[in-house]
């Protein structure tokens, strides 16, 4: 490959890029031949022709340095220091067109500031084309000719829009020029395959040199006098190591001192990203070298504020395409901005920062689309901003996360007290070039964990299995582990140094939405707590700890299995009520699927719940339990997930403890889980208890009334159980209190059967087998281990009926058995009582029954009217007036409502304001 030097040979023509240190006064329409100093890497940059051939030597090649020098004899203008400057910087896109232009000059003469000094970035999409143009001619690739036309098209169009008269003519005759320049370069760099470092600088700073140049154009065309600066000129700065560079601020401000003398203006354009090293070379700033420009500038003129125009309003507390509910931050201080900067929030690069920290210079985050937001504040703390009621809320700012992460774990018990061992590990590290990102340590010294970038982990592991290869086989180091597929969550707020609680809210909001931590790191300084989670939980957790700290709603994913009677009244009340839990208690139920045993619809945002039927038939799919659940579960913008069963089915409530085993959390009326073989039921509830994934079931034994959770509460706080009795079937509590008199109970049945309040086949309540579920699931909840096996069945279906072919068939013969009935009631009557149905726990002879009982007329169980049920707690403490809960105990409305009140009670539980 022929080297660049070579190719530039063929040209005697130079590029001037350096100072004259003699100017002398030339008119403004010219432009300086700057001569280069000798030892200057492109000080032989010439010009080569489409053909290769030498030019003459009188040709010279000159950059778009242009400006007006002052006679040296005129009086020398001294800089002006201190808040009467305001510094301005406007990015790509806010110059990315011609109308965008004069929306920034309007914007500067706006500004009521005295004296006003403009950072501008090249247009939107320039740089990357300037790169590309290099890229091509280095890869020989001739269509950098017409890309290089391309960039001309852009900025001569736009000027045309924009200016007029001498501005116009001054400006495209250079832009002319420069691009003519550009293309001897970039045939240079062609020929020689290769492109240096400051060639490319130079090529690619061109577009900042073309905007500010319009800028200023615009901004005189008001008859403002504006003047704009190639901050080459002035900007100095040392190229390091880490591909960065460190400002010369002394010769900076001495530069800019000398550059003002003789062109003093009130409003100053100036070139952001590019600058100068002390050889006067072109060089660049780097990532994000705009607002590091504005920084600097606004430093060396001790400026009053600098404001950052971009296209968002703010610095948000979170990532808002990951977190809907994400808020602008009114301030941050610098230590703030920083940290969040550094875990990849969309803030400033952290150097951009000291610059004006240095002289308290406050920064502005303003959307130049949006002009009526204020935008964020960056500063050190307000006196008022350090009160000492803050809630722990109030302490985390933001939140930032950094994807695509592994964890390298080193660990043995040979590093215990083992002194360079972290040396060794993080030099090994550094030889490959790696990143660091985080690194954690136990004090016990048994394992050190550092995360590195994914693409990077491969070489970071060879490196340590080679640099320590004797120790690993000597057993001193166990292992070089590798975790893949991580995140980092960082949370960042000042006040949150020697603040107790902060880190006790965060991990509880993660382990609430099933967020397992691999690793974590907090320095002594407090400003932020760094957690390491899998990458397909970043997001869930997200949204987990930024829904905690700064109350944004409470969103669960609902999954509805079983649209029937109960199912759909739920969805109706969660419909009806749906705004209100928005607005008044923040929580935001998102039913994301319905399933029935047929068919079932799926949603990626949420359900329309007042046409769930008919979107039921226009895109239904094919049930199938195992995609339900994968898709209600999986969309990781929602950290919570809950599944309510709204079934008797026992095929359902068999994939309970996988679902929760999963983070999943389970809600249902049905009972069969709970009254189910007693070591899956022990199993769930042993797993419910080590877990923060919640089963809630208050529905299974009183529909809408709070029986388990009654029964709970005297557990809790220490009381004894001794018996429960209870009317638990709203059909039988009906049948009894309607069976009466003359009346006879075939009768009863009928009308039970007629208004709803029976199954299809009445036998299914008559046998009394929901009763004796429900007394067994209390059975269990108060300690004892029964099968339901263990409890007698006392059906009130006549034995030679139970085996009828049809609910048909049984009550055309139930009659046939009246006068027994008759004569059960007739007896109860002679002695002053009535029939009742009803369910009984004696935990003192731990055991259950179910059967018919008769109860003096005055007996609380003797007074219930329509459906209602009536349970009776006798305990330690009310042991002579049992604790009674009575109420309706069957019909959808409060079996719904009971099971609604278990989804807020979880919503409650995971954060929603109570």
């Amino acid at each position: 490959m022929a080297s660049l030097s070579a190719a530039i040979s063929h040209s005697s023509s130079h590029v001037a890029l350096a100072h004259n240190t003699k100017p002398k006064k030339i008119h403004q329409s010219q432009c300086r031949t700057l001569p280069l100093p000798h030892r200057s890497p492109i000080c032989r940059l010439g010009s080569v022709s489409q053909g290769g051939s030498k030019e003459s030597s009188n040709t010279r090649v000159f950059t778009s340095v242009k400006g007006v020098l002052l006679d040296e004899s005129a009086e020398k203008v001294q800089l002006p220091k201190g808040d009467t400057w305001s510094v301005h910087k406007f990015g790509g896109t806010c110059v990315g067109s011609a109308e965008r232009i004069k929306s920034v000059g309007n914007i500067i003469l706006n500004d009521d500031s005295e004296r006003k000094l403009v950072v501008v970035s090249a247009m939107s999409k320039v740089t990357d084309m300037m790169y590309d143009l290099i890229n091509r001619a280095q890869s020989r690739d001739e269509s950098y000719i017409a890309a290089l036309d391309a960039v001309l098209e852009k900025h001569r169009s736009t000027a045309l829009d924009l200016l007029d008269g001498d501005d116009l003519g001054s400006f495209l005759s250079q832009l002319h020029h420069d691009v003519n320049n550009l293309k001897a370069m970039l045939r240079a760099i062609y020929i020689a395959g290769h492109a240096t470092e400051s060639f490319t600088d130079f090529v690619v700073g061109h577009g900042e040199l073309w905007s500010a140049q319009m800028l200023s154009a615009v901004v005189r065309k008001n008859g403002i006098n504006c003047k704009w600066m190639d901050t080459r000129e002035v900007l100095i700065v040392n190229p390091t190591s880490a591909n960065q560079v460190d400002p010369d601020y002394l010769e900076s401000e001495k530069r800019l001192e000398n550059w003002y003398s003789k062109n003093p203006s009130q409003i100053i354009i100036a070139t952001g990203f590019i600058a100068s090293t002390p050889q006067n070379i072109p060089t660049t700033l780097k990532r994000d070298g705009s607002d590091f420009s504005a920084a600097i500038m606004g430093a060396l003129c001790r400026a009053g504020q600098v404001t950052i125009w971009t296209d968002v309003d703010g610095v948000y507390s979170a990532d808002p395409r990951k977190v809907n509910e994400a808020v602008i931050l009114k301030t941050l201080s610098y230590q703030e901005a920083w940290e969040m900067s550094y875990f990849g929030a969309n803030v400033l690069h952290p150097r951009t920062i000291i610059p004006v920290m240095r002289y308290n210079i406050p920064i502005i985050i303003r959307n130049i689309f949006n002009l009526s937001t204020p935008g964020t504040k960056i500063c050190h703390p307000l006196v008022s901003d350090k009160e000492e009621n803050q809630t722990v809320e109030s302490l985390v700012k933001g939140f930032a996360t950094i994807d695509n992460l592994a964890l390298v774990n080193v660990e043995g018990t040979g590093m215990a007290g083992v002194p360079g061992t972290a040396h060794a590990i993080f030099g090994a590290v550094k030889d490959v070039g790696a990143n660091v990102i985080m690194i954690s340590q136990a004090s016990s010294e048994h394992s050190v964990c550092f995360a590195v970038p994914e693409k990077e982990v491969k070489a970071v592991a060879e490196a340590l299995k080679s640099r320590f290869r004797q120790a690993l086989d000597a057993g001193r180091l166990s292992q070089v582990a590798i975790i893949s597929n991580c995140s980092i969550l960082a949370a960042v707020g000042q006040k949150m140094a020697s603040t107790p609680g902060v880190s006790a809210t965060l991990f509880s909001a993660l382990a609430k939405a099933n967020i397992n931590v691999r690793a974590i790191a907090q320095g002594c300084s407090e400003f932020n707590i760094t957690v390491v989670v899998k990458r397909e939980d970043c997001i869930k957790a997200l949204k987990a700890v930024h829904s905690r700290f700064y109350l944004s709603r409470t969103t669960i994913a609902v999954g509805i299995i079983g649209p029937g009677l109960i199912g759909s009244t739920l969805l109706e009340q969660l419909k009806d009520q749906a705004a209100v839990l928005k607005e008044e208690f923040n929580i935001d139920l998102r039913v994301m699927g319905i399933t029935g045993s047929r068919t079932m619809l799926l949603s990626e945002s949420g359900i329309d719940l007042s046409s769930w039927k008919e979107l039921q038939k226009e895109k239904g799919e094919a049930a199938d339990l195992q995609k339900f659940v994968q898709h209600v579960h999986g969309n990781h913008f929602i950290p919570n997930t809950v599944l309510v069963d709204c079934t008797a089915d026992s095929a359902i409530a068999s994939h309970y403890y996988d679902w929760l085993r999963k983070g999943i959390h389970v809600i249902t009326p049905n009972k069969k889980a709970n009254s189910g073989p007693l070591d899956q039921y022990l199993k769930l509830r042993a797993l419910q208890r080590q877990s923060y994934t919640h089963y809630f079931y208050e529905a299974t034994v009183g529909a809408g009334l709070p029986i388990i959770s009654t029964l709970r509460g005297l557990l809790e706080t220490g009381d004894k159980i001794l018996q429960i009795e209870g009317i638990f079937s709203g059909t039988l509590s009906y049948i009894f209190n309607n069976f009466m008199g003359k009346v006879a109970f075939s009768e009863v049945v009928t009308k039970a059967k007629q208004a709803g309040f029976t199954e299809p086949d009445p036998r299914d309540d008559l046998s009394g087998a929901d009763v004796r579920r429900k007394v067994i699931i209390l059975a269990r909840e108060s300690g004892l281990k029964l099968e339901l096996s263990d409890i007698p069945e006392k059906s009130l279906v006549p034995e030679s009926l139970r085996a009828s072919a049809s609910a048909e068939e049984f009550m055309q013969k139930l009659p046939q058995f009246d006068q027994e009935m008759s004569k059960k009631l007739q007896d109860a009557e002679d002695a002053g009582e009535v029939l009742r149905y009803v369910g009984v726990v004696d935990v003192v002879k731990q055991k259950g029954v179910v059967e018919l009982r008769r109860y003096k007329k005055d007996h609380p169980f003797a007074q219930l009217s329509g459906s209602d049920n009536i349970i009776a707690f006798t305990t330690k403490r009310y042991q002579k007036q049992p604790l009674i809960v009575r109420g309706p105990g069957a019909g959808a409305q409060v079996t719904a409502g009971g099971i609604f009140s278990d989804i807020l009670r979880l919503a409650s539980y995971l954060g929603a304001p109570s």
